[in-house]
């Protein structure tokens, strides 16, 4: 098979059949011999419904409920795993993501040849003030704790070689940022510049940003543990100084030493630890979840009307 159609379904029965419809125009126009795998991530709406109706008419159709909501980039990890195209072309189905991407990106990674992914991006992002001053606040905390070649503003579409997706298929962790993995993985990607629908705000508030952020962190970097290491030694030299100082001073000029000073002391330290323990409790937390060693996702029914 020449190429998968890889999306999910999450709250995305009013875009199902406009989706179907503008994806098959697009595949037939570079195969026919290809597939779409929509994988219905425990939607609460008529998601499945909608689409198990389409697969009825539609032998290229294939879909993956999982037996309830994983989120979403282990919904896309399931998908990734029941493809079977040489190509793998990713994309939402809530049509914030044009699905003539794939005509543009199949075009560029033919261009290029050498080139094993093609992705697109945002120049900047969209939204209200706060999505957008966030958004750029969690880039600049990620390129510093994980890497700076973690992709800005990158969309969900995204076109792929077998071997780079056997690749991204074989990591196993449980707990993880599906991007971290793109690019951990390697191969030669190229991202585009593309023109991204906004229908209205995200449905990310600022506190699942925040739990957004930790989770991508603690998940593909141990550098917030070298840092406590590092913050530990400042604060114990500093603190050495400063009893010196201390003591000094009251020899010289006999100045009793205030419990205020004491105080703010005990306060910062222990603030310090509580937060040095806290990032330690979410790192031990993670390995609990590696050793249960539970799948990502649980498959309840496939349908499918292949001939």
């Amino acid at each position: 098979m020449k190429l998968s159609i890889v999306t999910t379904l999450y709250h995305s029965a009013p875009y199902i059949e406009e989706f179907y419809k503008r994806i098959v125009k697009t595949g037939d126009k570079i195969t026919d011999d290809y597939e779409i795998i929509f994988v219905n991530d425990g939607s609460p709406d008529n998601s499945l419904d909608i689409a198990v109706n389409l697969c009825k008419n539609d032998s290229k159709i294939k879909i993956i409920d999982l037996s309830r909501n994983f989120g979403h980039h282990k919904a896309i990890m399931t998908g990734f795993q029941h493809a079977k195209g040489d190509y793998i072309f990713l994309i939402d189905s809530d049509l914030e993501e044009d699905p003539e991407l794939l005509i543009r990106f199949y075009e560029e990674m033919e261009k290029y040849g050498i080139i094993d992914v093609v992705y697109g991006y945002q120049k900047k992002r969209k939204g209200k003030v706060f999505e957008r001053i966030s958004g750029h606040v969690f880039y600049k905390i990620l390129h510093f704790f994980v890497t700076k070649e973690y992709p800005k503003n990158t969309l969900t579409a995204r076109l792929m070689k077998r071997k780079y997706v056997d690749a991204v298929t074989k990591f196993s962790e449980k707990d993880y940022d599906l991007w971290c993995i793109f690019i951990s993985a390697g191969f030669n990607q190229k991202g585009i510049y593309v023109d991204k629908t906004c229908k209205g705000s995200s449905e990310y508030n600022f506190t699942r940003k925040v739990m957004m952020l930790v989770n991508t962190i603690t998940s593909s970097t141990s550098k917030p543990l070298f840092l406590i290491f590092l913050a530990g030694i400042m604060i114990s030299a500093f603190s050495f100084i400063y009893m010196i100082y201390l003591l000094i001073n009251k020899l010289l000029t006999n100045v009793a030493i205030g419990w205020t000073s004491v105080l703010a002391s005990i306060w910062l330290i222990g603030g310090i630890m509580m937060f040095a323990i806290g990032i330690v409790g979410i790192y031990l937390s993670k390995i609990y979840i590696e050793v249960k060693n539970r799948p990502n996702s649980i498959t309840k029914n496939i349908y499918s009307n292949e001939k």
